[in-house]
């Protein structure tokens, strides 16, 4: 008899995976939505130096009395020895910059125009910011619910953010303020200001970010994981805020980061207007209004609080403009 052509009772060992290091294949690593969205940020380096002026921004507002102790003077002081006795003008050039007075003083009053700008950041940058917060907070709540329930609610929301839009928000604000008292709710002096503009800022502002929730919120109800979690018994609580929420973050944190200069300059044009903080507070439109009396004679006071605002926005809109890129999939780079 013939033997067989294969032995049938013998098995063939198993083979070992080969190493990556041994063949020399690169090992792929998944990569998390942040580190994508990360990695594409670097590679913007405009909108890294935007985002890094924000950041010095910031920490300067933070620590103001620190910076102010070390390279100013007190906001409020009147420096006279620092003006012509015959026309109340800076002496020296460049409206009085030197060594001790880092921009100047102002005309009149002799106040160190440095402290003032880094005191007015403080004003500015927590309008601006605490604003922001109420926009976002009330736009992200009914944009969602728009957007989710649809009919009736939707119209009524969408409605309710037609008027507002069209509501003249600048005039509303100098009226309210002309007739607030001086003491309100435990704040008194420039309190009441700064806590009713935060509040009328946000009020006017969250159909601006209800609108891009809403829309956002139209596309993704019909998703695949929103039905799946409506077949798995989840109530209307787990889908908005659960399922729904975390996938509009990248969108509401763009058009937060873009609000926040918008909320700047309507800060800095209501002070400029009188319905600002009230001075002696410093606050860069206020900078500006005073600037108005003596800008022919001293342009300097003018140029330093209008190139700080110029200078802020430009940076919010550029790290605005990167991470909205950034955190855009179908973006291209």
């Amino acid at each position: 008899m013939t033997a067989p052509l294969h032995d049938t009772t013998a098995e063939a060992a198993p083979t070992a995976p080969a190493d990556p290091a041994e063949t020399g294949a690169t090992k792929v690593e998944g990569r998390s939505l942040k580190q994508i969205a990360w990695n594409r940020l670097k590679q913007d380096k405009v909108a890294l130096a935007g985002g890094a002026f924000v950041l010095f921004l910031t920490l300067v507002a933070v620590f103001a009395p620190l910076i102010v102790g070390l390279l100013g003077h007190p906001p409020n002081q009147f420096n006279q020895d620092k003006l012509d006795p015959l026309t109340n003008l800076p002496q020296g050039a460049w409206g009085g910059v030197s060594s001790d007075f880092l921009f100047g003083v102002e005309p009149n009053k002799g106040r160190d125009v440095f402290s003032r700008i880094v005191y007015g950041a403080r004003i500015s940058l927590l309008v601006a910011f605490l604003a922001a917060v109420v926009a976002v907070a009330l736009g992200t709540l009914f944009g969602i619910i728009a957007g989710y329930f649809g009919g009736w609610i939707d119209a009524l929301i969408s409605r309710t953010m037609d008027v507002l839009l069209s509501f003249p928000q600048l005039l509303f604000i100098i009226s309210l303020v002309s007739v607030l008292p001086d003491d309100l709710l435990g704040l008194t002096g420039s309190g009441v200001r700064i806590g009713v503009l935060v509040l009328v800022i946000g009020f006017f502002g969250w159909p601006y970010v209800g609108r891009i929730v809403r829309g956002q919120t139209l596309s993704l109800r019909e998703r695949e994981y929103v039905e799946a979690a409506r077949s798995l018994g989840g109530g209307r609580r787990h889908i908005l805020f659960r399922e729904l929420l975390p996938n509009l973050v990248a969108p509401i944190l763009v058009y937060a980061t873009l609000m926040i200069p918008t909320n700047i300059l309507t800060e800095a044009a209501l002070s400029f207007l009188g319905a600002g903080v009230r001075p002696p507070t410093a606050s860069w439109g206020g900078m500006l209004r005073d600037a108005l009396e003596t800008y022919e004679h001293d342009p300097m006071f003018m140029v330093f609080p209008g190139a700080t605002i110029f200078v802020t926005v430009l940076a919010f809109n550029l790290f605005g403009d990167g991470l909205r890129d950034a955190l855009d999939p179908k973006g291209a780079r």
